[in-house]
């Protein structure tokens, strides 16, 4: 199998093109257990499978977690995938994605910078309560396309100075919190400065903290923009692994268009030889 190891500020990946491979869907969950696990093999925080379209995109993008589940969507991912999509020839300066959550759209800016429109948040819950212990937790709840790609977004101050294992063991609970019936990625963040945002995001299917996360940081910025404590417009989000940009779209109360702009790293480019994998096929 010929593969790319691509990041989006830190945030990295392994990519197959299925339209060339052919291999069978149920394979995937089992190929991106094996191939995510550091040390023993490539090492990633997600799986991505290029494939035919079905509703008229340049091509269809199947995204899976480091443990082998099914996600709904993966806005670092699609920020690669579109540069993935441009080099190979599958589309052009634009691109048009087929995701699980819906579809996403991606614009090289420059050989490594790339922009995608998330997919729309369709549930906004603002105020929200949630009890870890004998201690609440306030928070929002927001939800990117459909199927919805869950995110908790919850203001942690001192983030920078947070002890690592306390906000681990927090993040873990808030994650499997029995509020949200299919886990939630959990966005802790602090505001820094006029439209700027500190970010640590515990993603849910990795089950620890990630360099970056890009529909995390569209999810804390549309709450962030619809509470009014940033403009929504150019929204700096510094993460472990860099900063992303945010710009949001709303009519009144409803999120109409959300952008992540950011850098893009090819890494490597070769063929898996995993014998790991010799019983999969």
């Amino acid at each position: 199998m010929k593969f790319w190891k691509m990041n989006g500020a830190g945030n990295d990946f392994i990519i197959l093109n299925n339209i060339e491979e052919a291999l069978p869907r149920s394979a995937f969950p089992q190929i991106a257990k094996t191939l995510c696990t550091p040390h023993r093999s490539l090492g990633a925080d997600g799986f991505m499978v290029v494939d035919k379209a079905r509703e008229g995109a340049d091509f269809q993008m199947l995204f899976f977690n480091s443990d082998g589940s099914v996600g709904e969507m993966c806005g670092n991912g699609a920020r690669c995938i579109c540069r993935y999509g441009y080099e190979t020839g599958l589309a052009g300066e634009h691109q048009v994605v087929e995701t699980t959550a819906g579809i996403v759209t991606g614009d090289r800016i420059s050989r490594r910078q790339y922009r995608v429109r998330l997919n729309d948040p369709t549930t906004v819950r603002l105020q929200e309560v949630l009890t870890v212990g004998d201690k609440a937790y306030p928070c929002a709840y927001v939800e990117l396309g459909d199927p919805g790609l869950p995110h908790a977004v919850v203001p942690y101050p001192g983030l920078a100075q947070a002890d690592p294992q306390a906000l681990f063991q927090l993040g873990r609970a808030l994650r499997h919190h029995p509020h949200f019936p299919k886990g939630a990625n959990v966005n802790f963040y602090e505001i820094t400065g006029p439209d700027q945002v500190l970010e640590k995001t515990y993603e849910r299917g990795v089950e620890d903290f990630t360099l970056a996360c890009g529909t995390g940081t569209g999810s804390v910025v549309t709450v962030l923009t619809l509470l009014g404590q940033v403009s929504g417009q150019g929204v700096q989000v510094t993460m472990a692994g860099g900063t992303l940009t945010i710009d949001v779209e709303r009519t009144g109360e409803t999120v109409t268009g959300l952008w992540l702009t950011g850098p893009t790293n090819l890494v490597a480019k070769g063929e898996i030889f995993d014998e790991e994998l010799s019983e999969v096929f």
